[in-house]
């Protein structure tokens, strides 16, 4: 293993882990507006019309979607299919190479 590849390695390594920092800080800011809009409605109209759920649920998803892509929860298109799949069109190509 030579220089370039811990390089490499560290470089992901700081990627992902800005990534996960990322959902974190996101995480906790939702909790909180969304806390705070629970406030305001229930001083404001007592539940009879929860709105801050619209908030609570939009925002949600969306970190929902931040959290499949951050840790890599998508069974279908994760990090290891799109590893195997360019392993498979490098090979591809390599064939296609030693034909010519």
């Amino acid at each position: 293993m030579d220089y370039s590849d811990n390089e490499n390695k560290y470089m992901r390594a700081k990627e992902r882990v800005a990534c996960v920092k990322k959902f974190y800080t996101s995480l906790i800011s939702y909790v909180v507006v969304i806390s705070f809009l629970a406030g305001i409605n229930y001083y404001t109209n007592e539940w009879r019309y929860p709105w801050f759920l619209w908030a609570a649920f939009g925002w949600g998803l969306g970190l929902i979607f931040q959290a499949i892509r951050t840790f890599g929860l998508n069974p279908f298109f994760g990090r290891s299919w799109e590893e195997r799949k360019i392993k498979e069109f490098m090979n591809d190509d390599d064939k296609l190479n030693r034909r010519e």
